[in-house]
């Protein structure tokens, strides 16, 4: 994707509004000085809300509200379970490529690292899909790629997801930024959702994050969602990459972010990711880490902020964190996950892109929802050009 094209989505995003003028509309305000002057007596009034705006959302994010974790779990399930029901939606992620042209410091696939790149080919996929679902019955599966449109171009993408669209029920993306032309393609050949981490929302932050590649232009990603919305996208995914930078900071703009999106394209269902840095071939320590119990709080005041969005927890987390996040609004987990480039086999012979924590099988991810009371649930639409089984 050249320049050229990135000015002319952004002059459009520019005419229309974006989610870029929101951010920026925050410039001037302090945000650490708004967390560490919330008192007791803020907190018990947002929890004694129906409804919670933006500043409610961050004040339960303070330090403060961390002294109110029983309460909020305790809302957070009850609305879990009203808006959800005893459920919990299973997928697996699939690398079919690790070529990428980034510079992220954090990142074990960024283009300095030397590590075995690969690309799938068509027939891999398909062959590698058949084996996902034969062995474990989902029938959602999420593509990822390194961010290198001359390797993985759009062309070898929408190809990968009309291959996988034979297979499963519902294909998304966590791919580099597209044009909303690239992204109505994908949805054309099959792809129903897309997942966009905008990694870092601080944009002071940001340029050394991501020293060069495609990913470096910030606005241009920030956009990516609301171009995918438009596409006629069914799912959009969300997140900050928490250890970057302040982690409260981050939570806040991505829920806010969450919001922004729902109530412009309110036909999309909405979700967040919480993904915490894990240890990977670059190397990179976390600057502004965030603990379990700060990982619980943002779940939880997400949760009450926007109880009827998404929220995913992938194997990043270990098996004792997930199974307990079961109960406090999560909607989404994986198993029988691998960040390689051709699954768990493949981890044998190359680097992935960050180390796995719960190693867990859908079918062993399966059983733990049951042992809890929860239904693991497989499929969870049908779409119309699709016959029915």
């Amino acid at each position: 994707m050249d320049e050229r094209m990135m000015a002319d989505e952004l002059a459009a995003a520019a005419k229309r509004g974006q989610f870029l003028d929101v951010v920026r509309s925050y410039a001037d305000f302090d945000c650490d000085a708004f967390l560490q002057g919330v008192q007791p007596a803020d907190v018990e009034r947002v929890l004694a809300k129906p409804v919670l705006n933006r500043e409610d959302y961050l004040t339960l994010l303070s330090p403060c509200a961390a002294q109110y974790l029983e309460p909020m779990a305790q809302r957070a399930h009850r609305e879990s379970v009203r808006n959800f029901g005893y459920v919990m939606q299973l997928f697996t992620p699939m690398y079919i490529a690790n070529y990428c042209e980034n510079g992220c410091v954090y990142c074990g696939f960024h283009q300095g690292e030397k590590i075995v790149r690969r690309q799938l080919d068509m027939e891999e996929i398909r062959a590698w899909g058949r084996h996902i679902k034969e062995t474990t019955g989902l029938e959602s599966v999420l593509v990822l790629t390194g961010e290198s449109p001359k390797f993985s171009s759009p062309e070898y993408i929408r190809e990968a997801v009309a291959v996988l669209r034979d297979i499963f029920a519902s294909v998304s993306l966590e791919v580099y930024s597209l044009t909303e032309a690239d992204y109505r393609q994908m949805v054309e050949a099959g792809a129903d959702g897309m997942t966009m981490f905008q990694e870092c929302y601080d944009e002071e932050a940001y340029a050394p994050l991501h020293p060069f590649g495609p990913k470096s232009n910030y606005a241009f990603r920030l956009d990516a969602p609301e171009r995918a919305a438009r596409a006629g996208m069914r799912t959009i995914g969300l997140g900050a990459l928490l250890g970057l930078t302040n982690w409260r900071r981050e939570a806040f703009f991505t829920g806010i972010h969450a919001d922004y999106l729902q109530h412009k394209y309110k036909d999309i269902e909405v979700a967040i990711s919480t993904p915490r840095l894990r240890p990977c071939v670059a190397g990179f320590q976390a600057r502004s880490p965030i603990d379990d119990t700060g990982l619980v709080q943002y779940i939880l005041a997400f949760r009450l902020f926007m109880p009827r969005a998404g929220i995913t927890v992938s194997t990043r987390e270990s098996r004792e964190m997930r199974n307990h996040l079961v109960y406090l609004g999560v909607t989404k987990m994986s198993g029988s996950s691998s960040t390689a480039v051709g699954g768990l086999e493949a981890e044998k012979d190359e680097e992935s892109q960050f180390d796995i924590n719960d190693t867990r099988t859908a079918a062993e991810m399966a059983q733990m929802l049951y042992d809890e009371g929860y239904q693991p649930v497989y499929q969870d639409w049908q779409p119309l050009t699709r016959a029915m089984p």
